[in-house]
């Protein structure tokens, strides 16, 4: 992996997790972001389906902040092969409504084009327990 788009995706991480859980604006995400985003939800999650471009991208990123208020990585790996990156992450999200704490694992398959992400794929350890935390139970 070239040390730009190891640069690009953890300062991309930095700013989601700023998003949510201080209210930095959403132009600190975008500046790493292809205009032709996708980000892929598993479909049984509030913010599910396919998210395209900056302005779905911004609205994927407003609703997650509707669900989550806190994001953060204790652990992460990453292993790429060119412009693919494969990312396994430990962390915890708080939710906004319930404000229970999930702590989770989950991996993100993320391509690059010219330096710059043009997709996500996460891949949840358990959507059961996500929607748990989401609904208090």
């Amino acid at each position: 992996m070239t040390a730009d788009v190891m640069t690009t995706l953890r300062a991309f991480y930095a700013a989601e997790a700023a998003y949510l859980t201080e209210g930095a604006g959403f132009e600190h995400m975008a500046r790493h972001l292809d205009p032709d985003i996708v980000m892929y939800q598993a479909s049984s999650l509030p913010y599910g389906g396919e998210w395209r471009g900056h302005d779905g991208f911004r609205d994927f990123i407003a609703a997650m902040g509707e669900n989550w208020d806190g994001l953060w990585f204790d652990e992460q790996h990453f292993v790429s092969d060119a412009e693919r990156v494969v990312v396994y992450s430990r962390g915890r999200l708080r939710a906004r409504r319930t404000g229970r704490t999930l702590e989770t694992s989950l991996l993100q398959w993320i391509t690059f084009r010219d330096g710059l992400i043009t997709a996500f794929r996460p891949y949840y350890h358990d959507t059961t327990a996500v929607l748990a935390a989401l609904a208090g139970e």
